[in-house]
């Protein structure tokens, strides 16, 4: 099922949808990105605040934060923090799990007489990811952790 919400144009945050269909779980689905300094790192100290840092760079539509929310209705990208959990090699790859932290909003009808503030909630969810050391290709995958 789909809803239109809106939220006040003062918060900047503008038109969303709500996607909440029990027939279409995240976890198991995958999305595609690139994440050639974590690559270039790997085997270096460096590794986990490089690969830390260029997740907390992504885009939230390459993150499965809408998919992963427990509070909210909304995923905000604006307070991402990623966690690495662990990292290993592999013979074709570098599997790392990494932990996310993000924040949510519970969107109201943004009615003018709607007395219903709009607080930001904690949200975590868990991701795998599999780059590959000849083309730093990354398959993430939602955990469900």
């Amino acid at each position: 099922m789909h809803k239109k919400g809106r939220i006040p144009k003062n918060k900047g945050y503008g038109f969303f949808y709500v996607h909440r269909c029990p027939n279409h779980a995240y976890s198991g689905d995958k999305l595609e990105l690139k994440l050639a300094d974590s690559l270039q790192a790997w085997g270096t100290p460096d590794f986990k605040r490089v690969l830390k840092n260029e997740i907390e760079q992504l885009d939230a539509s390459q993150l499965p934060l809408q998919q992963a929310l427990s509070v909210g209705n909304y995923a905000l990208d604006d307070e991402l923090e990623a966690v690495i959990l662990d990292a290993a090699e592999r013979a074709d790859s570098i599997r790392v799990k990494a932990g996310i932290f993000y924040t949510s909003i519970i969107g109201g009808c943004s009615c003018a007489d709607d007395p219903t503030p709009i607080d930001k909630n904690t949200e975590y969810c868990v991701v795998q990811l599999d780059i590959n050391r000849d083309t730093a290709a990354t398959t993430l995958t939602l955990l469900n952790e």
